[in-house]
């Protein structure tokens, strides 16, 4: 492997290899190894327990009110596929990774193996530096990811939510109204629309008057700064259910 590569690797992580076979054993894809027994696939075993460990430990920490239920919910999100294909692409860590031309077709690397990429460095900087090294860097750059994920945690109670924002601020219960409704007695749409301190917020159309209601709640939390979109389309609590301001 190119020692610029390397080189690159250590500059994201701010960490300098004593064993550098380790390092490029983490960026090696089983297409280009002599053996699967030499690709990262055995680090990636690895990196995925120290990484699950180090997350449950941090939510635990954080947020001792939580119940394990909530606190699973938490975890799942942050060390989904999905998270850890996007924090390897977010460091640069997925154009580091050789591979066979074969594997080179696509424009971005699949999520699978760019998440692959993550787990195993996370197991190199463990075997390499101990586990406080690995623990630093795993805390680094899950813990706003973690942040995040808890103050979503009643996101799909949006209901729960928009009460809990109406009574705190309004000493105040919203109210649903069904503006609308189609179809058949046996698979009816309903459209309704919340109302709050005078105000009706955008109203929304659901199979169902509870599944118009949560969206209709949604709505509403958007309105008022409560409830933005990430970068993937998912709402996320940001603002302050105390006072409504971000």
């Amino acid at each position: 492997m190119d020692e610029s590569v390397l080189s690159r690797a250590e500059e994201i992580l701010g960490y300098q290899f004593l064993d550098r076979s380790i390092l490029e054993q983490a960026l090696t894809h089983a297409s280009v190894a002599e053996s699967r027994l030499q690709s990262n696939e055995r680090l990636e075993f690895l990196g995925d327990a120290i990484l699950g460990q180090v997350v449950c430990e941090m939510i635990f920490t954080r947020y001792p009110a939580l119940l394990e239920g909530e606190m699973t919910k938490i975890k799942s999100t942050v060390v989904s596929r999905r998270t850890c294909a996007r924090l390897a692409r977010q460091l640069g860590l997925d154009e580091l990774l050789d591979m066979g031309k074969g594997m080179q077709t696509h424009p971005e690397l699949p999520p699978s193996l760019a998440a692959a990429v993550l787990e195993s460095i996370i197991a190199a900087l463990h075997l390499d530096g101990g586990p406080e090294v690995s623990r630093r860097f795993v805390e680094t750059i899950v813990e706003s990811l973690i942040d995040r994920a808890a103050r979503s945690g009643h996101q799909q109670n949006f209901k729960s939510v928009l009460q809990q924002h109406a009574q705190q601020t309004l000493q105040m219960t919203p109210s649903y109204r069904v503006l609308d409704e189609k179809g058949p007695d046996h698979a009816k749409a309903f459209k309704i629309a919340v109302e709050l301190n005078g105000r009706r917020f955008e109203c929304a159309w659901g199979q169902s008057k509870k599944q118009a209601e949560q969206q209709a709640a949604l709505n509403a939390l958007c309105e008022l700064g409560i409830i933005e979109r990430d970068e993937t389309g998912e709402p996320m609590v940001v603002g302050d259910l105390d006072n409504g301001e971000k």
